[in-house]
């Protein structure tokens, strides 16, 4: 009996291990490789470390966690420079589009942003074809795709996605019916409501200091 308690406490020791050497790996394969989709570079990670029991694979928080750590280890000086760029370039975005009342999110607010990342926004329109025509007007070029977005848990919305390019920025548009601004979709990450920020709330950031401020509370509506 003592014997199988131990064993059963090494394999869980093991797997801790695993989970945070495949975390690691993730981050580094975000940081260097501009992956975005945290479950692929979970799944290329373990794939590169030769672990294969899904029981050792981290959650999306743990790499989000490890993302950080490997920044302020790796990026001190070139991380935060990249953030505070894409952080003025959506300031500027918003004031282009505030008849849509524009949110920002991901990871420009989180400020897990890097040189590979695109300054998301959240946009709200009765209208899915608006902004684009709006953009269109404006001599803007961008590329329409889509995008699964779960409302709340039982709601997921086919939302329509405009990517474009602007001074040597990315962006990348999520366009939402208005009553989305009541409540946010939920966070793939972590499964609760998205953190972001209006115009005002990213003019607050970036008062503040160096280090892009803290992580935005959740759970807040618009």
């Amino acid at each position: 009996m003592a014997r199988g308690r131990h064993s059963s406490r090494q394999q869980g020791t093991d797997r801790q291990q695993q989970r945070r050497r495949v975390a690691l790996e993730a981050a580094r394969l975000i940081s260097e490789h501009g992956i975005r989709d945290y479950g692929h570079a979970k799944r290329r990670a373990a794939d590169r470390l030769g672990i294969w029991d899904e029981q050792a694979l981290p959650r999306n928080t743990e790499i989000e966690d490890a993302l950080r750590e490997h920044q302020r280890l790796f990026q001190a000086a070139s991380q935060p420079q990249a953030l505070r760029a894409r952080r003025e370039g959506a300031r500027a975005a918003m004031r282009f589009l505030a008849r849509f009342e524009p949110r920002l999110v991901g990871a420009v607010l989180e400020g897990t942003a890097d040189v590979h990342s695109a300054i998301c926004l959240h946009v709200f329109s009765d209208d899915p074809d608006a902004v684009a025509l709006f953009l269109g007007e404006r001599g803007v070029s961008a590329e329409t795709q889509s995008r699964r977005v779960r409302l709340d848990r039982e709601r997921e919305l086919l939302a329509p996605v405009l990517l474009f390019a602007a001074d040597d920025l990315d962006f990348d548009l999520t366009v939402l019916p208005p009553d989305a601004l009541r409540q946010a979709p939920l966070d793939s990450i972590d499964g609760r409501p998205l953190a972001r920020a209006s115009l005002a709330e990213l003019d607050a950031l970036l008062r503040e200091s160096a280090d892009g401020g803290t992580r935005p509370a959740r759970d807040e509506p618009g």
